[in-house]
């Protein structure tokens, strides 16, 4: 999280998608000026204290599991957003699947999301890799940065070689 809020620079515009890794993010940016789109319940709640970030809501029905905003009405509208950079996160991920996400409703939203001009940053742990949710909700090729906690194996090396993925791993 520390890693990735280091990418985000006064004034830009961020989307921060609903996980345990993106939630933390917010104490990294308090310092800021930073305008944050999120449909994480817990991330508008952590950044309330902070008057330099400006919160937007996605809005939506509550899932009370993940405690995000979603509606299958709604993904269409983030074409219009334009974000600096977005940060994801994932159920799982893999060459094959891509990402995924459990949630058929979160994930049009978070497909929209990524297809848009913005840096993608996906955050994820090693516990996610080689694993994957119902729903696919972009190719692992459409990330631009992946941020983790291990050293990737050789064919996730290759694979981010040849599509012009970052790897960034924080080893604690």
């Amino acid at each position: 999280a520390k890693t990735a809020a280091d990418y985000v620079e006064n004034e830009d515009v961020i989307f921060i998608d609903s996980g345990t890794t993106t939630l933390e993010m917010v104490t990294f940016l308090k310092n800021k000026q930073v305008t944050i789109i999120t449909n994480n319940l817990d991330i508008i709640i952590e950044a309330l204290p902070f008057e330099n970030l400006t919160v937007i809501s996605t809005g939506g029905l509550l899932e009370r599991d993940t405690k995000s905003f979603s509606s299958y009405s709604r993904a269409d509208s983030f074409k219009k957003y334009n974000f600096d950079k977005v940060f994801m996160a994932s159920t799982g991920v893999s060459i094959l699947n891509g990402v995924t996400n459990s949630s058929p409703i979160e994930s049009g939203m978070k497909e929209a999301i990524v297809k848009g001009n913005a840096d993608v940053f996906l955050l994820v742990d090693h516990t996610k890799l080689n694993k994957y949710a119902m729903v696919t909700y972009c190719g692992l090729e459409e990330i631009d940065y992946l941020i983790t906690d291990d050293i990737l194996d050789e064919s996730y090396q290759d694979y981010a070689k040849e599509n012009n993925i970052e790897l960034v791993v924080i080893k604690e």
